[in-house]
């Protein structure tokens, strides 16, 4: 992972604007203090990264929750809309080898993982969804049950109408409006 670090500046810059970010979304982390998240992202390099790859694509990841057993804080993708620079991907590679043509450039899987993020469970997508309305005028693959994937099918979810709808979808489909939010435990 020797070529996943960022900057000296680059690390500086990021951690401002997570900051800024913290603190002007106080509703998606009440009772967290920045000060301790700060210092977990400056021992944690390699996370930096990660929150740089979610930024850098269009994610504006932020603090939505810290797990006592673990120590960790919880990061998602909180761009209203799914992020712009993570769109038009089918579900993994084994879909994106399937497709015989008009293959899109990556798949949501594969993406995410080359980030080292995940994405985000139905049940993350819903809690995401109490924060506020995200993904009104697009949509977001979640990570699919086994069960689902093996018959060639793949789960995404929007918000219309006031609901979370989760959708099902051939895991080679890929469409401008749809990519995939991502989460991390730094």
């Amino acid at each position: 992972m020797s070529n996943k670090k960022l900057s000296v500046k680059q690390s500086e810059n990021l951690i401002k604007e997570l900051k800024v970010r913290f603190e002007k979304n106080l509703v998606r982390h009440k009772d967290i203090e920045w000060t301790k998240i700060q210092k977990k992202l400056e021992s944690n390099l390699e996370k930096l990264w990660s929150l740089n790859e979610m930024e850098r694509t269009g994610g504006e990841p932020d603090v939505v929750g810290y797990d006592i057993k673990t120590g960790e804080y919880i990061f998602f993708d909180c761009s209203m809309e799914t992020p712009k620079d993570r769109r038009s991907l089918c579900y993994d590679h084994k879909a994106l080898d399937a497709r015989k043509e008009n293959k899109p450039k990556n798949s949501a899987i594969g993406m995410a993982s080359e980030m080292n993020i995940d994405l985000l469970t139905e049940e993350q997508y819903r809690e995401l969804q109490r924060l506020g309305n995200f993904d009104t005028k697009t949509s977001s693959w979640i990570l699919t049950p086994a069960s689902i994937r093996d018959l060639g099918g793949a789960l995404f979810a929007d918000f219309r109408y006031n609901t979370v709808f989760i959708y099902h979808n051939g895991a080679e489909s890929y469409y401008a409006v749809r990519g995939f939010r991502g989460s991390l435990r730094v």
